[in-house]
């Protein structure tokens, strides 16, 4: 994938992959996926259905924020022997809100300009989520996953706050503790929350933090999946 006037360092290219739907995977995707010497994988038994039903067969690693620096030191050096690197996560873009960042970091750090790190986009929850949403979205503030206790509160105050549109991740497990915190600060405003995107059970449901919890409660069987939030910014 490289031509003769390019260094000898290989590239590390930060593939996006389908949220929920195969089909959502870009051509050069593809092409990056069987042309590279390896995919370094945030679950490999994710990324082989993948590989599989595109009839993929490049060889796979495990990598994530917990990996042994001497599987990093790995990495390192198939780049440095000008090897060609594709980083995927289990669903979406790599490194927003995931744990391959700390990897593009390190790169980027140790070897500079040497490594071309090269973006692949496609598919994003985030980015799905607000295009159907019906939430103003020109201006936007994401948050990632919200911190399990530390600095919580003083988020959704600030959430409450905020004039711009808000979005955040969050897991079925917080999901009703996340509406509550929502009821109590910003009781009034539009939330929409987007789950299962791209699947077959994929859903949309708006209302306050009040309304929502109650639909919920009501739908338990509808707790389950990754959950994005927006919330209409304060007018």
């Amino acid at each position: 994938m490289k031509d003769e006037l390019e260094n000898t360092y290989g590239k590390l290219y930060i593939v996006a992959t389908p949220i929920g739907n195969l089909e959502d995977i870009t051509i050069r995707a593809l092409r990056v996926l069987r042309e590279v010497d390896l995919v370094l994988c945030e679950d490999t038994r994710v990324t082989k259905k993948l590989l599989v039903k595109y009839e993929i067969d490049t060889p796979t690693s495990h990598y994530d924020a917990h990996s042994k620096p001497s599987h990093v030191e790995k990495i390192f050096a198939m780049l440095e022997e000008g090897k060609d690197i594709a980083l995927v996560s289990d669903a979406g873009t790599p490194c927003i809100s995931d744990p391959g960042v700390l990897l593009v970091s390190q790169v980027r750090e140790r070897l500079g300009d040497a490594v071309s790190v090269v973006p692949v986009p496609g598919a994003t929850a985030l980015a799905s989520a607000l295009s159907a949403s019906g939430v103003p979205s020109s201006e936007f503030l994401f948050l990632g996953f919200l911190p399990h206790k530390k600095g919580r509160e003083t988020l959704f105050k600030e959430i409450a706050q905020s004039k711009r549109t808000v979005a955040f991740y969050e897991s079925p497990h917080r999901i009703e503790k996340a509406l509550a915190s929502l009821a109590e600060y910003a009781a009034d405003r539009r939330i929409v929350l987007a789950r299962e995107l791209t699947k077959i059970h994929e859903e949309f449901a708006s209302g306050t933090a009040r309304e929502l919890i109650d639909f919920l409660v009501q739908n338990p069987e509808k707790v389950r999946g990754e959950f994005v939030v927006i919330i209409a910014g304060r007018k």
